[in-house]
């Protein structure tokens, strides 16, 4: 099975931005795409990213917006596995269960609605990651007759979008993106019972 992996090289995770400044921002989003490049690494993944980046796999580059450059890989009909960048808690057996439901369409879905990782067996099916995606993609299976499976993972729900997702990477992380945000300065503090992500020396 093919594995894509689309990558936003050409400006990763402006909601970071409160925390990160722009190199800041690059540095950490290419520390997310090792882990999971390391996590796919028996798949043989393809970055699809929408700028040139130095990574260790292949790397298709696709300017067009992401919804447009997955379905363009999905029209040649090979089923194909899809799994976001910034899921740096994934591990190697959280992608054996993506896979393993024999399933037309396969979804993993995000905390917030979207749609983390796909697998796609039917060359009638098309993503269309706006709004609420993980809702229209069951949707959309449906629409066609797809048989459909859901994977529920914290591993792959769990996405680093906003400035609070980064304690995630702290509590659950031990990849490049975990080691990037401690040489940095990032730790976890707790205030009135709940962890949060912070700057400093120590780690409360």
């Amino acid at each position: 099975m093919r594995v894509l992996v689309p990558f936003g090289a050409r400006d990763p995770k402006t909601r970071l931005g409160a925390v990160l400044d722009e190199q800041e921002r690059h540095s950490f989003a290419e520390a997310m795409l090792a882990d999971v490049l390391r996590a796919l690494a028996d798949h043989d993944p393809v970055v699809l990213a929408d700028a040139p980046v130095d990574v260790d796999a292949p790397v298709t580059v696709d300017e067009r917006p992401l919804t447009e450059a997955v379905n363009a890989e999905l029209a040649s009909g090979v089923p194909t596995a899809v799994m976001m960048a910034d899921l740096p808690l994934v591990g190697r057996e959280t992608v054996e269960r993506l896979i393993a439901p024999d399933a037309d369409v396969v979804m993993a879905p995000g905390l917030g609605g979207g749609t983390n990782a796909l697998v796609v067996r039917d060359e009638t099916f098309r993503v269309d990651y706006h709004g609420a995606s993980v809702r229209d993609h069951r949707r959309a299976a449906r629409a066609e007759g797809l048989s459909l499976a859901t994977v529920d993972s914290f591993q792959l729900a769990a996405d680093i979008d906003e400035p609070d997702d980064l304690v995630e990477v702290l509590l659950h992380g031990d990849g490049a993106a975990a080691t990037w945000l401690r040489a940095h300065g990032g730790r976890v503090a707790t205030t009135d019972g709940r962890a949060q992500f912070t700057w400093g020396d120590t780690e409360e």
